[in-house]
């Protein structure tokens, strides 16, 4: 029985590393609520869900999603087409200064987030909702996943339907077929999390630390340094007084 179990959990394991997201929005967010985003996937799919003409050009390509981007108010870090697999993709990274001014944006038009303080905590909610395809997009190739993806700036305490759970400490994504994006279905996204960022709380455990060793050596130091100070104001030990001898007369070995 438990060998079955073993062997059932390195089959989900091998069936999800094998997935191949096609479209994958992914976030990296901070507590304050700015953030890097970077998205890759196919050019059918970038006109599908953000409605991003694909001129079969990848200069333009690039530049279109450029202005799509910088017009939402995002700073565009880089812009490429690549290849994988014989398929294009198109990949943009852009920071963004508030995470609940992206979702109805012209670069989101199909998402909505919110991240709201609820007591020592931070709330992360909303979907993704993409439009049903257009009758032109018909021929769009339906195979592989799409995906919505959060690294987390902080310990994440539960979540709304991830689809693995929490990954690595930090990590949440939902993802859906393709094929069920493409015909107008919805992620719900969910999350409570901490409300200090990991990496400061890394900072400060690491600043306490050498701070206590530091003590720890001035205090040796100093009871060092009062120890010799204590022996050095010690009297000296009294010396006997040299015996008198006689005049002329040598002390022998017994002599008393």
């Amino acid at each position: 029985m438990v060998a079955r179990f073993g062997v059932a959990l390195l089959l989900a394991a091998g069936a999800t590393s094998c997935l191949r997201y096609e479209f994958d929005q992914e976030f990296w967010l901070r507590v304050d609520g700015t953030g890097t985003v970077y998205v890759t996937g196919r050019p059918a799919l970038w006109t599908a869900f953000k409605g991003l003409p694909d001129t079969g050009d990848a200069a333009r390509l690039e530049a279109a999603a450029r202005r799509l981007f910088e017009g939402s108010g995002l700073v565009v870090r880089r812009a490429r087409v690549t290849a994988r697999a014989g398929r294009r993709y198109l990949f943009i990274a852009a920071d963004f200064d508030d995470v609940n001014r992206l979702g109805r944006s012209p670069a989101f038009p199909d998402l909505r987030l919110r991240l709201d303080r609820a007591g020592q905590r931070l709330r992360l909610d909303g979907e993704w909702a993409p439009r049903a395809r257009r009758p032109e997009l018909a021929d769009t190739e339906t195979d592989g996943w799409a995906a919505v993806r959060f690294h987390m700036p902080s310990k994440v305490f539960a979540h709304r339907n991830a689809a693995d759970g929490v990954e690595r400490g930090n990590i949440v994504s939902w993802r859906t077929p393709v094929a069920a994006a493409l015909a107008g279905g919805r992620l719900e996204i969910g999350a409570s999390l901490g409300s200090r960022s990991i990496l400061w709380s890394s900072v400060g455990v690491f600043a306490a630390a050498i701070l206590a060793a530091l003590l720890g050596l001035a205090a040796a130091f100093f009871l060092a340094a009062r120890r010799g100070r204590a022996l050095s104001a010690e009297p000296a030990p009294p010396t006997a007084a040299p015996r008198a001898v006689a005049p002329g007369k040598r002390p022998g070995p017994f002599a008393g």
